[in-house]
């Protein structure tokens, strides 16, 4: 069995971040979801569990950071193009995302960011598999 990550992101709102995420073209797993958790669906093996503020204060003993104010982390998804990082970046900002970092061009590697409606920090990035393999 291949392993799996499951990214734990506290939300303000769990319906506001569900249809964000929605729009971006991403589902949910409905077995690990409830009212205070929504599991979001990256791929076959990578998940983030969106859990309500109080909820998420059952995993932990420390304060929840401010993702407005503060960087907690940076989660980098990965394109299979740069015309599909521009689409995801793009779709975020008019879906309540909000504006990050300005575009990196790298020739080989191009990527973009923004914010989900929590403030959380998002890159999505393309690298040419010919750079990748050379």
């Amino acid at each position: 069995m291949p392993q799996m990550i499951f990214v734990n992101l506290p939300v303000k709102d769990l319906d506001a971040s569900k249809t964000f995420w929605s729009k971006l073209g991403f589902s949910f797993n409905e077995q690990f979801s409830d009212d205070k958790t929504a599991c979001l669906v990256l791929s076959d093996t990578i998940f983030v569990m969106l859990l309500t503020e109080p909820r998420f204060k059952d995993f932990t003993k420390k304060e929840i950071a401010d993702a407005a104010r503060t960087t907690e982390a940076i989660f980098a998804l990965s394109a299979d193009s740069r015309e599909k990082v521009d689409q995801l970046a793009d779709t975020a900002l008019a879906s309540g995302g909000f504006a990050a970092n300005d575009p990196q061009d790298y020739g080989p590697m191009y990527g973009r960011s923004f914010q989900d409606p929590d403030h959380h920090l998002w890159e999505v990035i393309w690298m040419d598999p010919a750079a990748v393999q050379g």
